[in-house]
């Protein structure tokens, strides 16, 4: 190994003492962006926030929404900030967290650009506004057969399915799905999101049996809500476990 030359300035550029001549010369100044996936239950499916992309490159085409981020603004600022400009919610009230970072070679056709992917989950999430580069927003019910497939601009097919993959583990072993639910919910909606999103049909009784199981999981208000039609349901709000035990086990992962 070399040592380490001094720059300009006197400082020590270690990365530089590192790699043969020349090497240097080759770094690369990637622009750090962030791409949303925003997932929320309508109409008894599981739908993402899409955009119809305005502006070059893949113009017209869906894509995830997200934007660069700013000077002063750390990456939760820059994702606070592109949920709020896309759907007119505050981030700080709903479920928000990183999934990854894709990096790859020509990922995006401008240069080079990694991305820091964020889920987001909440209830009843409004009609979506386009942002500064969209030229319309919209939910969309996801479309697994085309996921994977080119549905989506850049490799936002690549994050979604990240994203969807780990909403379905966390589902297992974590209260994520209340995310998807209001203050309070019935047994018979929060089975609802467990279906929605790991695409199953799940036997009610043996839902709700599993369900109130779990220390901590929901907990009863002592309210009811009667429904168009049927007996009034009993109404649960998430409870203070934040790890389930015993696991809501994904149907066909042979763990059950």
């Amino acid at each position: 190994m070399t040592e380490a030359a001094p720059d300009r300035d006197g400082r020590v550029d270690s990365w530089r003492g590192r790699y043969p001549s020349g090497v240097s010369d080759q770094r690369t100044a990637f622009q750090i962006a962030i791409d949303l996936a925003i997932l929320t239950i309508r109409d008894e499916r599981l739908a993402v926030l899409l955009i119809e992309r305005g502006k070059p490159p893949y113009a017209g085409r869906a894509a995830l929404p997200g934007g660069f981020v700013r000077a002063g603004e750390d990456l939760d600022d820059t994702a606070l900030r592109e949920l709020s400009e896309e759907t007119g919610l505050d981030g700080r009230t709903l479920h928000l967290e990183q999934v990854r970072t894709y990096a790859t070679p020509g990922r995006d056709p401008r240069g080079p650009v990694a991305s820091v992917a964020y889920l987001a989950i909440a209830p009843d999430l409004p009609v979506p506004v386009a942002g500064t580069d969209a030229a319309r927003a919209r939910w969309e019910p996801i479309d697994h057969d085309r996921l994977g497939h080119g549905w989506l601009a850049f490799d936002h097919d690549t994050i979604l399915a990240d994203a969807l993959e780990r909403a379905r583990a966390k589902l297992e072993y974590s209260p994520l799905a209340t995310a998807f639910c209001g203050d309070t919910f019935t047994i018979g909606e929060l089975r609802a999101v467990y279906e929605a999103v790991w695409q199953v049909r799940l036997d009610p009784r043996n839902f709700h049996r599993k369900v109130t199981g779990v220390n901590g999981f929901v907990l009863p208000t002592g309210q009811r809500r009667s429904p168009p039609t049927g007996r009034p349901a009993a109404l649960y709000r998430r409870g203070d476990a934040t790890l389930l035990y015993p696991a809501m086990l994904r149907p066909g992962t042979g763990r059950q």
